[in-house]
């Protein structure tokens, strides 16, 4: 059973997701058989799915099934009844029944014609949904500690974390990006000492280097720029002072590159928060009381713990003063984490925090949030998203290691070798808790077997479809009859177009961006399909009209890939 539509719309408000409007149709339409003498009963939230199937809609929902079980009847015949009863809308071109009750909605061609035109308005709007409704955001991500280069796993919190940030701003919440700088702390004291022997060293003095230091040969380059600058000024001073103000130039050092490699990526924020500013303010001690007046710290074994019924055991807020004498180095990180979600939820007023963490700090979710229950505030605000490791391949085999040092791979010598652009894409690619397996031979590779390559591609030839077209004298700003855009690719194209809205708000729901780069080639291989199989420019002047129409679709598909590369992150080339 089918019906078409008639011309007048029920359903007015285009700002909602096409899902949710089909999803209105739908639970109207149940309201409305109900008093057609459908036998009575409460209207549940319709599910509305995509099927897997393009012959049977663009949409389908069972919720019949269900419903036809609780009332005894045949689901079939419920699903007749309220398909009778569904108020026609403009977007909708077919409703009918399937199988043993499915409804299936299939979108209005002359509509999803329409749209071409609607998404060149929007033009870098286009994918923007209200889902946030204006609720502030932080993002807090990257935040390795500043006491050496940024590292390829560091690199894939940057990518997972900025790319969320594009799209929760894309999806109406108003976003601050952050970067957390851990400058307190025992690893500060150890860093000034590993700095202050390599600079001591690079000077000819016989300095011992601290058996828990930073061995890196950044740390060496470091100590010679330091010797440079300085000459033998800090062998001169207070050994104390010299190794602070070293291990500070040193921090400055380290974040001015990280700084530099995280722009290169693309990765910049709004703010860069130092730790030692918790303490410093007296945050740290001001929230520490609010928790000892609720009962929730503890005193033994010379140290301060948080304590809170649910946690498998207690937690350490300050160390030992018999162990570490040192009171800046007696706050732990879990510490310092308490007063700094604080700083975010009350002192700043974020609606919600999100934190990025490498899956290795598993163990501090559930005492972060602990401990904001704790402090009276909705657990709930604080998300942290826990992702894998990337495993780099070469030839097939694994690269652990820098070519150029020995150590650890750096962000910079991946943008040496790659670029930023399949860097990002190819760190999308997996869902957050699953390993990346990262082949730096793919990530160069110009051919469709690489993903970057062939997203990119697909607008680099719109551009040169679009050139061609100017050079030939169309006016590609004169609009065309987009009603003769029926061919079943022209269809699938703005269909996929369409899409867009929903990625961005199923990434902004379920804080994945793993689905970006999936859309994105998707919709990359539905322009394809249209480019071979409609000809955009004819020399024909009996096809001028349908020629013209074409290019609007053209320019349209061309908002919609540069939309979803710039929520990645990633360049919109225009040659390749």
């Amino acid at each position: 059973m089918a019906r078409a539509p008639r011309r007048r719309s029920w359903w007015r408000n285009v700002s909602k997701l096409i899902r949710d409007r089909v999803q209105d149709l739908i639970e109207e339409g149940l309201r409305l058989a109900q008093k057609k003498g459908l036998p009575a009963f409460d209207v549940p939230r319709v599910v509305v799915e995509r099927p897997r199937h393009r012959d049977h809609g663009d949409y389908a929902s069972p919720a019949c099934l269900q419903i036809g079980q609780e009332l005894g009847l045949p689901p079939r015949q419920v699903a007749e009844r309220v398909v009778d009863s569904i108020p026609e809308a403009e977007f909708v071109g077919r409703v009918e029944v399937a199988g043993p009750g499915y409804i299936n909605v299939s979108l209005d061609s002359g509509w999803l014609a329409r749209q071409v035109g609607v998404a060149l308005q929007l033009g870098e709007r286009l994918g923007e949904v209200e889902t946030g409704r204006g609720k502030k955001v932080q993002v807090e991500y990257v935040s390795a500690n500043p006491t050496g280069p940024i590292t390829v796993g560091s690199t894939r919190n940057a990518v997972i974390g900025d790319t969320l940030a594009n799209v929760l701003s894309a999806a109406g919440y108003e976003v601050s990006r952050e970067y957390y700088v851990n400058d307190a702390g025992s690893q500060v004291r150890r860093f000034g000492e590993s700095v202050f022997a390599r600079y001591a060293q690079a000077l000819g003095e016989d300095e011992p280097f601290p058996e828990d230091g930073y061995h890196g040969q950044y740390v060496v380059e470091m100590g010679k720029e330091l010797a440079e600058k300085y000459g033998s000024q800090y062998l001169e001073t207070d050994r104390h002072q010299a190794i602070q103000a070293l291990g500070a130039e040193g921090m400055d050092l380290v974040l001015a590159q990280a700084r530099e490699d995280l722009a290169a990526l693309g990765v910049e924020f709004d703010c860069w928060f130092r730790e030692k500013s918790l303490y410093e303010s007296g945050l740290f001690e001001r929230v520490l009381e609010m928790l000892r007046k609720k009962g929730h710290i503890v005193e033994k074994d010379d140290a301060v713990w948080f304590t809170w019924p649910e946690l498998d055991a207690d937690a350490v807020v300050l160390r030992s003063a018999k162990v570490i004498p040192d009171p800046n180095e007696r706050p732990t990180y879990f510490g310092s984490d308490i007063a700094y979600a604080w700083n975010k939820l009350v002192e700043r007023g974020f609606d919600k925090a999100i934190y990025i963490w490498g899956a290795d700090h598993h163990g501090g979710v559930p005492r972060v949030k602990a401990a904001v229950e704790a402090l009276g505030l909705d657990p709930e605000r604080v998300v942290i998203i826990l992702y894998q490791l990337v495993n780099l391949k070469r030839g097939g085999e694994d690269v652990r290691m820098s070519k150029r040092t020995g150590e650890f791979v750096t962000l910079r010598e991946l943008l040496d070798e790659v670029g930023p652009d399949p860097i990002r894409f190819m760190l999308l690619t997996c869902t957050v808790d699953s390993p990346v397996e990262f082949d730096l031979d793919l990530a160069v590779e110009q051919s469709d077997r690489n993903p970057v390559y062939y997203v990119q591609y697909a607008h680099a030839r719109i551009s040169s479809i679009l050139r061609y077209a100017a050079e030939s004298g169309w006016d590609l700003d004169k609009p065309g009859d987009l009603s003769l855009l029926v061919h079943e690719s022209e269809l699938a194209l703005i269909r996929k177009m369409l899409e867009l809205e929903e990625v961005v708000h199923q990434c902004a729901v379920q804080l994945v961006p793993h689905y970006l780069p999936f859309y994105a080639q998707e919709l990359a291989g539905a322009f394809h399909a249209f480019y071979r199989d409609c000809r955009v420019v004819s020399s024909e002047p009996e096809d001028a009209e349908i020629s013209r129409a074409r290019l609007q679709l053209v320019r349209a598909a061309q908002v919609a890939l540069a939309r979803a590369l710039r929520l990645m992150g990633m360049s919109t080339p225009e040659r390749m």
